[in-house]
């Protein structure tokens, strides 16, 4: 260091101040190392803290982001966050990703089925709307349209062509069934399949494609008994609800995809089943039950996580499984069986005039929960994806048979006991709404089965 003494008059610091200074200086120097280096241990420290407790930060952020607000009704412009799970394997795919579940309902007059009854010999009755006397076709004349792409309509040569040499079964209720129909519909029109079903279960095979569907049929995803258990009489169903159902799980690895769902069924007259004794029921109960006894709507939840979680865990099932969300009706003025009705809808609904439903958000909340939950559990290379049709459907109360679900009486035609016959404003009209269901199957499909074969 160079000294400038003070004599020079050049008027720089004399030698020992600047000495003190530059001293300073070092010090200052030392002190901001100091301080980095404890900044970089630190954050270090909290990286490790943050990885540890990254399972339950996952967990909690999938949870949070997947269960939006009872009290929000579904709205065309409601986005749902199921998006930020899926759309990771959407971008995988080199797709534009976007929202399949928030969008609106727009009219497509050039839109027409492209089958019937007399094209689909496996069309359930009950759903043929247009055969048993519906006078207006305006139901099949919209499409969903979600915010920021247009899926294409169903492509029955692109179908074939993902499911080569695959199999996708459909498990669950009477409205498993209904999906699982308009699909064969749909592909009827392509080839003929083989029936090479049983009694068990439904099966068809398309030879020129190499694709089998099939059907399971499981209405409450758990295994059932009728014998007497516990307090519980025989002949009164008993849902177990830790056990997940072997009608499904036994074939498990022989399926390349499975789009699964339940719900409706557990309105019904049942016992349920808990650490091996019985702990409620649903139409059905007995001053031996814990109090308070579990809740239908609880044993609901519990079915679809026991179910979930054991096929998210099955070691020798590689592939893809949707899970279809709880599917509204749209009764109004009473049950099926009390004068509910849905007989003057011919039109989706606006936003303002959807009728909010507890029970039914109650219903799909339960399912992302155990979506949720069986996410955590994967151990395997097989993926598990939403099929959100709850919010989407919400709009459709013109899309069910209602009084149009056999040939004979209709709206204000009684019966020899002078009453209005049931309406069905739980299934869906064939050809009708639930056809979308197809076209929003078939794009998650084009997105996950296209990055498995990557």
């Amino acid at each position: 260091m160079v000294c400038l003494s003070n004599a020079s008059g050049n008027g720089a610091a004399p030698c020992g101040l600047q000495s003190l200074t530059a001293m300073k200086r070092g010090c200052s120097v030392v002190m901001l190392c100091v301080a980095a280096i404890g900044l970089i241990t630190f954050g270090l420290g909290v990286m490790s803290v943050r990885f540890r407790t990254s399972a339950i930060s996952l967990r909690t952020t999938i949870l949070c982001n997947l269960l939006p607000s009872l009290s929000t009704p579904p709205s065309s412009s409601l986005k749902l966050p199921t998006d930020s799970m899926q759309n990771e394997s959407f971008h995988s795919t080199g797709h534009d990703a976007c929202d399949l579940w928030s969008g609106r309902w727009v009219e497509d007059r050039g839109k027409k089925a492209v089958y019937n009854s007399s094209s689909c010999p496996v069309l359930t009755p009950t759903q043929d709307c247009e055969g048993n006397g519906r006078p207006d076709q305006a139901y099949i004349s919209w499409r969903w349209e979600p915010w920021g792409c247009q899926p294409p309509e169903f492509n029955a040569e692109l179908f074939f062509r993902l499911l080569r040499g695959k199999t996708i079964a459909f498990v669950g209720d009477s409205v498993a069934r209904n999906h699982m129909e308009a699909l064969m519909c749909i592909l009827w029109q392509t080839e003929v399949p083989e029936n090479r079903g049983s009694k068990k279960m439904q099966k068809w095979y398309f030879r020129a494609h190499s694709v089998t569907v099939i059907r399971i049929w499981s209405a409450w995803l758990v295994n059932v008994s009728i014998d007497a258990f516990d307090f519980a009489p025989a002949d009164l169903v008993k849902l177990h609800l830790e056990q997940a159902d072997t009608a499904f799980m036994d074939v498990l690895p022989r399926l390349d995809v499975m789009v699964i769902s339940c719900g409706h069924w557990f309105a019904k007259k049942a016992a349920f089943v808990r650490g091996g004794r019985v702990v409620g029921g649903q139409l059905w109960g007995d001053r031996r039950l814990p109090s308070p006894p579990l809740s239908s709507s609880d044993a609901f939840s519990i079915a679809m996580e026991t179910a979930l979680t054991a096929i998210a865990g099955h070691a020798q099932f590689k592939g893809l499984t949707i899970l279809r969300t709880y599917s509204p009706d749209h009764y109004e003025g009473g049950a099926w069986n009390t004068g509910g009705s849905c007989a003057d809808k011919v039109r989706p609904l606006n936003t303002s005039e959807i009728v909010h439903n507890p029970y039914t958000d109650l219903m799909r909340r339960h399912q992302l929960e155990a979506f949720t939950a069986a996410q955590l559990h994967i151990k395997n290379s097989s993926k598990l994806r939403l099929l959100d049709v709850t919010p989407v459907f919400a709009f459709r109360p013109d899309g069910h048979p209602g009084p149009y679900r056999s040939r004979g009486l209709k709206v204000n035609e009684f019966g020899v006991h002078g009453k209005l016959p049931p309406q069905d404003c739980l299934h869906w009209c064939m050809p009708g709404p639930i056809d979308t269901w197809n076209d929003l199957l078939l794009e998650l499909l084009k997105r996950e089965l296209l990055t498995m074969s990557a």
